[in-house]
């Protein structure tokens, strides 16, 4: 295989692509080439039909970029590139992630947990003590005073009345009332408080 420069204009997208790049991903993959820059090459055959790297060519398209690395695989039978396409997808699936290695290249970061990928507040609860962990965990479901200010603000919401305590029901109480006013003569149903299905006697 030889690496080239290629213009991303040149380049195809697989027709019958395993892997499914959603818009988080894509944004993943941004941040690292800002980040990192281009770190692996495409894999596209002699065509410039691209095998392996779809979801790297979407993100350099989206970043406006006009060229990319590639490996150029050349006498592969139709067969043999669609093997390649499902091997490059499962082979990396197969891999586990050592915790412990985990968690100690995290702790030399020293608290530098922007990394492309991971969502900074699950790390930063990962990397967190027992008394930074409780405060993060606490703090989950909290509203600043300016986000309270604003949802007050905003047009769309409205403070709903309170209801007297006498007219509050419970959904065992609301079905106890539905049998009462059923009358007599006619049959008898309950009504589930979960889905409000009618249930007959």
């Amino acid at each position: 295989m030889q690496t080239v420069t290629k213009n991303l204009s040149e380049l195809k997208c697989s027709d019958k692509n395993v892997r499914l790049h959603g818009d988080r991903q894509i944004k993943e993959y941004i941040r690292s080439i800002e980040m990192f820059g281009q770190l692996r090459p495409m894999v596209i055959d002699e065509d410039d039909v691209v095998l392996a790297g779809n979801g790297l060519l979407t993100a350099l398209l989206q970043m406006g970029r006009e060229n990319a690395d590639c490996y150029v695989v050349t006498g592969l039978s139709a067969k043999q590139k669609k093997k390649l396409m499902l091997a490059d997808n499962k082979i990396f699936e197969l891999g586990v992630n050592d915790q412990n290695v985990f968690d100690e290249l995290l702790r030399e970061l020293g608290g530098d947990i922007d990394i492309p990928g991971y969502d900074e507040e699950l790390l930063k609860v990962l990397t967190a003590n027992a008394k930074e962990a409780d405060e993060i965990i606490n703090s989950y479901g909290t509203f600043s005073e300016e986000k309270v200010q604003e949802m007050k603000n905003s047009q769309s919401w409205t403070p709903q009345p309170q209801q007297p305590p006498s007219q509050l029901q419970s959904p065992m109480q609301e079905t106890i009332t539905r049998q009462i006013e059923t009358p007599q003569n006619s049959q008898k149903y309950i009504v589930c408080p979960k889905c409000g299905e009618k249930i007959w006697l």
